[in-house]
């Protein structure tokens, strides 16, 4: 009664949480298995970024507490954005889940989980789930566990999350991750430096740096040495780590790009020329109204200085469609940002009310309807631009890190410096090594292409 299915809806933090509960978990005995059907506790780690995600979860878990009648030992567990979010209002809901954890509490998973199977072996009646959502001191240095080795028959990971810095203090007017995630707090550089280390001795290749807002990581608790930032320092310290190829990180802020971030781009090999730099709105009355410190000019100044930096740059951005109160000359202006900056990739949203945040009692809520052709202008645009850029890179060579096999089986998947998923023939030797792919051909999001081979033993 110890195997355990863990699903994660929303970001790469929580993919981030979710590997760390199960290497918790590991530890302590219990088997993390990948088939929901084979387990006897499964974990929903949600995502309360958007009212969509949430009811996902919540249909889900509506679906899962029905197996309780078939399998009575069965556990079912609530971790999270949305755990934290609504706490124990869930139960009112879903009154079949035993345990509704929230984002600081990830760490005490294993021993809830110890106590609820220990009370149900004994016969004990447990009554009301268990909640716990409250804030730990700390608790931003407890995400620090990876997976164990793959097993022979497994494909060994070449790249591997690391969370540096969690919660955030921008309170966006539309943003509900303040309440789910907490107050900005970073963990100690050398703790974070030592991780990466370990990992590229495992043979991780790629590393990549995760925060709600990553740029801000220790701002309070280390000072800027000659004009260079604490998150720049920690950029230098983790580049110097041998074994270790390639460095990214997620999800930036405008603002934390000053010029020793720019800089670094140009200075730093290991950093890839791949920039997510959310905009949100390319209209300045939105943007105050979204409550982000920047203009429209700014955000442009920063891509231009970007591009500078590192002429092969990739850009990817959050854009926020049907704001309350966006008219269409806003709307005009997002576009004409957007087609500027000339995004690679970009994460599109329709607004979505979050009850508790400001943007939620607004005037001038924009209509569905006029939302979704909103977001579909610029998805058009987006394709366009993808497809374009894919399109001049056939024929030329790109360095890829060759990651596994792909979802067929057949064929092996990496990825390039921008961040380009690429498919090509390979062998599985070569899983985890940096070599040149000549591109043959392409859609919108995939680049496809042969290895080239020359002088590899």
């Amino acid at each position: 009664m110890n195997r355990v299915h863990l699903k994660t809806y929303g970001c790469q933090m929580n993919e981030r949480d979710s590997e760390a509960v199960a290497a918790m978990l590991r530890a302590r005995g219990y088997r993390i298995v990948a088939d929901e059907n084979d387990c006897d506790i499964l974990l929903l780690n949600t995502c309360s970024v958007r009212d969509a995600a949430e009811q996902k979860a919540i249909g889900k878990a509506g679906y899962l507490s029905q197996r309780k009648k078939r399998q009575p030992a069965f556990i079912l567990g609530i971790l999270g954005c949305m755990a934290q979010n609504r706490g124990a209002a869930l139960l009112d809901q879903l009154p079949d889940v035993d345990l509704i954890v929230g984002t600081q509490k990830f760490h005490r998973v294993p021993d809830y989980l110890d106590n609820l199977r220990a009370a149900r072996e004994a016969g004990v009646p447990i009554g009301a789930g268990l909640v716990d959502i409250a804030e730990e001191a700390g608790s931003q240095n407890t995400i620090r566990d990876h997976l164990p080795p793959a097993a022979e028959d497994e494909t060994p990971a070449v790249g591997a999350f690391v969370s540096i810095q969690q919660g955030c203090d921008m309170h966006c007017s539309f943003c509900i991750v303040p309440k789910t995630r907490g107050d900005e707090r970073s963990r100690p550089m050398e703790e974070i430096v030592a991780e990466c280390r370990q990992l590229a001795e495992r043979g991780v290749r790629e590393i990549t740096l995760l925060g709600q807002i990553v740029t801000s990581y220790g701002r309070r608790d280390y000072a800027a040495v000659g004009g260079v930032s604490a998150f720049v320092q920690l950029l230098d310290r983790i580049h110097a780590i041998e074994g270790l190829e390639r460095i990214r990180f997620t999800s930036p802020h405008p603002r934390g790009f000053r010029e020793d971030l720019v800089a670094a781009y140009a200075r730093l090999p290991k950093l890839c020329e791949y920039v997510h730099l959310p905009m949100q709105s390319g209209s300045n009355r939105i943007l105050r109204a979204m409550n982000r410190p920047y203009t429209r000019e700014r955000y442009l100044e920063i891509v231009a200085a970007l591009r500078a930096a590192q002429p092969k740059m990739y850009f990817s951005t959050d854009v926020i469609v049907g704001f309350p109160g966006e008219t269409e000359e806003d709307f005009a202006q997002t576009r004409e940002v957007f087609e500027a900056a000339n995004y690679d990739m970009a994460y599109i949203f329709k607004y979505s009310v979050r009850t508790g945040t400001p943007a939620a009692a607004m005037p001038d809520q924009v209509p569905d309807e006029v939302k979704e052709a909103r977001n579909q202008l610029l998805l058009d645009v987006l394709r366009q631009n993808s497809l374009r850029r894919n399109e001049a890179l056939v024929g030329t060579v790109e360095e890829v890190l060759v990651e596994g096999r792909d979802q067929t089986g057949q064929r092996f998947t990496g990825r390039t410096r921008g961040n380009r998923v690429c498919v090509f023939d390979a062998e599985p030797r070569l899983i985890g090594t940096l070599l040149p792919l000549k591109i043959t051909r392409t859609s919108v999001s995939t680049l496809y292409g042969e290895l080239v081979l020359a002088g590899v033993g």
